[in-house]
């Protein structure tokens, strides 16, 4: 195996120390990310467990407040 190819021509030592820190930013990035978004679904679950539902009866019969057929 050819490791010039990790070197990137004498440029390595700037490349892999920017593309490690990069990684581990967004790394930390989504680790918090996801923990955040894992403490609002909590908060919105706890809000929102006594669902109110609303009961919708059909009025029979076709009264139409406008005379437009698109309304």
């Amino acid at each position: 195996m050819d490791l010039n190819i990790f070197f990137l021509n004498g440029y390595g030592q700037f490349v892999w120390p920017a593309f490690i820190f990069t990684f581990f930013v967004c790394l930390n990035l989504f680790t918090q990310s996801k923990k955040e978004l894992k403490k609002y679904e909590k908060i919105f679950a706890f809000e929102y467990q006594q669902e109110s539902t609303i009961k919708i009866s059909k009025v029979s019969g076709k009264k139409s407040l406008s005379k437009s057929p698109i309304f």
